[in-house]
């Protein structure tokens, strides 16, 4: 294996490592929400605020985001955020009552928001260093963190009901994560800047006053239009999460087993699309395969819609997955190129649409009917697509000279 194989293969795992964290982190304590609704005694009005608080957490975290990535950058600002999601896991476990659970439960939603443009900096920069797309595979990771979460939570409940034996054990592997993948993570331009010498840094020439301080910039046009196809690509992404299921059950008449059949067509096809998509966007460029997939994912569904049945809304659902699972990696790539502060504020625009999202469905089916709810799920798929045309993407480069054998070989 060459030396930049295997260098890139060594960040590509470290990294990797902190997408399989954070959906680790959010499966542990969502699966146990039924036992926190036990011991704080909560309905389900204040279940749903919870979630919210968490979401609106990450929401509100643009601006601390964008002055710590300037600030330590993204490599410690991934080790420092992954830290604190183990810290906020074990005070779930003890926290005695309900408004120190928002608490805690908000300042989850800012580490994550954190971790969520931090990781996302470094898979850019993975990109951009060895010249090969890698972060549709990285997001497939999430998928799977979520996964061994889910098996963690049904083995430990088998032996014991406590929050405090789950989310310890949780916070441990957390732990054990971080330290394994800090030492693959990249170096970026703040911690470069701190490993100078003082003799490099006195030799390089002092910056005048006003150009020697980064102050936040108003958006760009470009900017903007990345920030609204990741809204439109989370809301699609979330709202098919949230009321698939409940689509099958009432309006399909699907059977009580195949109702949840939905989400698991979804999952799926993101997982398996996440996997193969980095050889797409290698061969087709960023901008066509985020232009034709959401495109599929909006005229599949509403065909769905249309035509009725089970299987047809299958298969729907599947161009749904299927569409919009590059969406999102592609846009963060391409946010990424346009710096740290451009980065944060499209994350946090997408945060919002996963946030709101699911909800403004419910609002229009409640209005209407869940027909309608999901015909504005496919709308959202088709304006991603309207969108991408205003965004410039970079055409695929042509792998040839010293790298080629590091771009050809599998991921």
């Amino acid at each position: 294996m060459s030396p930049d194989r295997d260098a890139f293969r060594r960040s590509q795992l470290a990294i990797g490592a902190l997408f399989l964290l954070l959906g680790f982190q959010y499966a542990s304590w969502v699966s146990r929400i039924p036992a926190l609704k036990a011991r704080l005694d909560l309905g389900e009005a204040q279940i749903g605020l919870l979630l919210m608080t968490c979401g609106v957490g990450a929401a509100v975290s643009f601006p601390l985001v964008a002055v710590l990535m300037r600030r330590v950058g993204s490599r410690l600002l991934s080790v420092l955020s992954a830290l604190a999601l183990g810290v906020v896991l074990l005070a779930l476990s003890v926290v005695p009552d309900y408004p120190l659970t928002l608490l805690v439960l908000f300042c989850d939603g800012v580490a994550v928001g954190c971790l969520n443009v931090a990781m996302n900096a470094q898979g850019a920069a993975l990109e951009a260093r060895y010249r090969r797309t890698t972060m549709s595979r990285l997001h497939a990771t999430f998928s799977a963190g979520s996964l061994l979460a889910a098996l963690l939570a049904s083995g430990v409940t088998a032996v014991t009901d406590g929050l405090l034996a789950h989310f310890g054990v949780a916070a441990a592997l957390l732990a054990v994560l971080v330290v394994a993948a800090r030492p693959g993570l990249l170096v970026d331009e703040a911690d470069a800047d701190e490993a100078k010498t003082d003799e490099a840094k006195a030799a390089e020439p002092a910056p005048s006053g006003r150009k020697a301080r980064r102050r936040f910039a108003l958006p760009v046009a470009a900017t903007l239009w990345m920030g609204l196809a990741m809204v439109f690509g989370t809301v699609t992404e979330g709202a098919m999460n949230d009321w698939s299921a409940l689509y099958l059950k009432d309006v399909v008449d699907a059977g009580a087993g195949l109702a949840p059949m939905g989400i698991a067509v979804v999952s799926v096809m993101m997982v398996l699309a996440r996997i193969f998509a980095d050889g797409w966007r290698t061969r087709f460029g960023d901008g066509r395969i985020v232009r034709t997939g959401s495109l599929l994912a909006g005229a599949g569904l509403a065909l769905a819609l249309l035509v009725g049945g089970v299987v047809p809304t299958l298969l729907g659902f599947a161009c749904v997955g299927l569409g919009v699972a590059a969406v999102t990696p592609c846009v963060y790539v391409a946010a990424a190129r346009q710096g740290s502060d451009a980065l944060s504020l499209v994350a946090a625009m997408g945060t919002t649409g996963l946030l709101a999202g699911p909800a403004v469905i419910g609002f229009i089916a409640d209005a209407t009917s869940l027909v309608w709810g999901m015909a504005a799920v496919a709308a959202s798929a088709a304006i991603v697509s309207l969108c991408a045309l205003r965004i410039g993407w970079p055409a695929p480069e042509p792998r040839t000279g010293p790298g080629a054998d590091l771009a050809a070989g599998p991921a």
